[in-house]
């Protein structure tokens, strides 16, 4: 048995999907100028969402989130990496990494409240 329930496993899983999202599109911007580079991304909301649907722990626990290749070439050199629509990407996953932070940390400090714990 878990410590944690299936919604506070969720959120650390959800955690780890926004920052290997982070990862991934940091590369894609680093590589914006290199020839040939395709772009790549993770889609964690879609895995999480169907771990969740099983209602198992264990399932929620083991999740892993595989980046994968987008093979759209978007210029003569064969790059695949538009700077901006990638800026936005990465913005919009930092606001929902912190988010999701808030509210682990929200949980967090409900659980400690219950225990007495300071």
């Amino acid at each position: 048995m878990s410590l944690f329930d299936n919604t506070q496993l969720g959120l650390q899983q959800a955690i780890s999907g926004a920052a290997m999202r982070q990862q991934v599109l940091s590369n894609n911007l680093a590589n914006a100028e290199t020839p040939g580079f395709q772009r790549s991304d993770v889609d964690f909301h879609t895995t999480l969402a169907q771990a969740m649907k099983t209602g198992d722990p264990t399932a929620i626990e083991n999740t892993t989130f595989t980046p994968q290749q987008d093979n759209q070439v978007l210029r003569a050199d064969g790059n695949g990496v538009d700077i901006d629509t990638e800026s936005a990407n990465l913005a919009k996953n930092s606001l929902e990494y912190d988010a999701l932070i808030s509210v682990a940390r929200a949980r967090i400090g409900i659980l400690k409240s219950a225990m007495g714990v300071a």
